[in-house]
């Protein structure tokens, strides 16, 4: 059958558009503020201390709102709730574009931190229940949405340099408000409707408690690399936020009706993708940050030169997702793509940890950041397609909350143990571009450990077996 002359076919690839364009945003919004920063700060009496929160209250209500996200989209139905989740973003944009106070400002992005936490969880189960009955399919829509995310925060730092220069800061968050706004159009037009398979009610106590764990954790590790890592109040706050997560435990193993069914953990493969997942977020989010100021701080670039040197990386890995990896799963399975993503990533980053004081984009950037986005892109989509295949179609949003932690937890931990091994070797040093590179350096070596350590665990976790070869059709997106 021709798909193109399929109307229900067409139709399930455009909904896929609209859940690739959810991805991108959620991902875009992380990085299209970084340009604006300076004249926000200027503009709305930042500190420069207090300046990283612009990020940070977007992040950590993100990553501390994702489980509880999943678990209404199972409750009251995947499409409710990417609905939901649209028009609290809008509202989150409007007042962090309208802000005049810091208040204001950091209220509005954590705002955004919500709605993001509604659509992730919802976006993924909705391709599940587009796709994931075909297994081909599955693989290729997994693509789609994965490359999504790189092209999201390559496009950030474009359309925030354009807008800041161009507009004014304020129009980094207004631009969400048209593209919600399609995407509220459109949803009901093309996404699945219904309510979610779960049964029961939402677990208040359980979905406190774990934003609250999770907010915590995430808050402490973007937090000490400012105030110390030794200081109490990084100590006290990470002390916290594992009481907070023990207490999410206990609180679920006494519940008839938990927000998270632990015993989801003993199904199989779940928890060992969910960790190829977190170490993944760990070793890629701090080498695309320091790659980002070794490009800057010691090359020189400024903001629209550094963001096109992302843009060979970033193209890799869309096409390495979107046409090599499935042709890779259908060949081999999803285990041996995932190791050898991960060890693929680990090479990258020991080569980009040769970076040099005097060195250029050509030899010092280009090969190095292309090998760690061609393993990237072979990892990515087998953990991704694992994690939320193993779940019970009624507990796919839950699943999709779990992945979508997984990878923001191992990204907040993994840029935070980077920065503080990159600080202490000198990656602080402003103007000293050699004691810069050493501490960037030092940075992208954790990250090429953390990837290696991912390799080798995912090779003793990950239960699978090769996989038959398709036809030609089942591969060609």
């Amino acid at each position: 059958m021709n798909r193109t002359q399929d109307p229900a076919q067409t139709r399930k690839w455009l909904a896929l558009g609209l859940i690739a364009l959810a991805q991108f945003v959620v991902i875009m919004d992380t990085s299209i503020i970084g340009v604006a920063l300076p004249e926000m700060r200027e503009d709305l009496g930042f500190t420069q201390g207090n300046l990283t929160w612009v990020f940070n209250a977007y992040v950590v209500m993100f990553g501390g709102m994702l489980l509880l996200g999943g678990r209404l989209s199972d409750l009251y139905g995947a499409r409710r709730m990417f609905g939901l989740g649209w028009l609290v973003l809008l509202a989150g944009s409007a007042a962090a574009g309208l802000a005049g106070n810091v208040p204001t400002e950091l209220i509005g992005r954590a705002v955004q931190g919500v709605g993001a936490a509604l659509i992730a969880p919802a976006a993924l189960t909705l391709l599940m229940m587009l796709f994931g009955s075909t297994p081909r399919e599955l693989t290729r829509a997994l693509a789609v949405y994965g490359a999504a995310a790189p092209a999201g925060g390559t496009a950030g730092v474009f359309l925030g340099g354009l807008l800041t220069e161009y507009a004014s800061w304020p129009w980094v968050f207004f631009i969400n408000i048209p593209i919600a706004v399609i995407a509220l159009v459109a949803a009901p037009a093309l996404l699945p409707g219904g309510r979610g398979g779960a049964t029961g009610g939402v677990d208040l106590l359980g979905a406190l408690t774990v934003t609250l764990g999770i907010g915590a954790a995430v808050f402490g590790v973007v937090r000490a690399p400012e105030v110390g890592w030794a200081a109490a109040q990084t100590w006290g706050t990470l002390l916290a936020a594992a009481a907070l997560i023990a207490g999410f435990v206990v609180i679920q193993s006494r519940r008839r009706e938990p927000l998270v069914r632990l015993a989801i953990f003993r199904t199989p493969n779940l928890g060992a993708a969910n960790l190829a997942q977190f170490l993944l977020g760990a070793a890629w989010i701090p080498m695309w940050f320091f790659l980002n100021l070794y490009l800057q701080q010691v090359l020189g670039y400024s903001a629209f030169p550094s963001g096109a040197a992302l843009i060979p990386m970033t193209a890799l890995i869309m096409i390495g997702m979107i046409v090599l990896a499935p042709r890779l799963i259908a060949r081999f399975g999803p285990k041996p793509m995932v190791v050898s993503g991960l060890i693929l990533l680990s090479v990258g980053l020991a080569w980009l940890s040769l970076v040099r004081p005097d060195g250029n984009f050509w030899v010092d950037v280009l090969p190095a950041s292309l090998v760690s986005a061609l393993g990237m892109a072979l990892a990515f989509i087998p953990s991704l397609g694992t994690a939320i295949s193993s779940a019970r179609p009624e507990e796919g949003g839950l699943a999709s909350g779990i992945v979508n932690t997984s990878y923001q937890l191992g990204s907040a931990l993994g840029l935070a143990a980077a920065t503080a091994v990159g600080a202490a070797l000198g990656a602080n040093e402003l103007g000293d571009r050699g004691a810069l590179t050493d501490g960037f350096s030092a940075a992208f070596l954790v990250a090429a450990g953390v990837a290696l350590v991912g390799a080798v665990l995912a090779g003793l976790t990950l239960r699978g077996s090769r996989a038959s070869a398709p036809d030609a059709e089942s591969v060609t997106v």
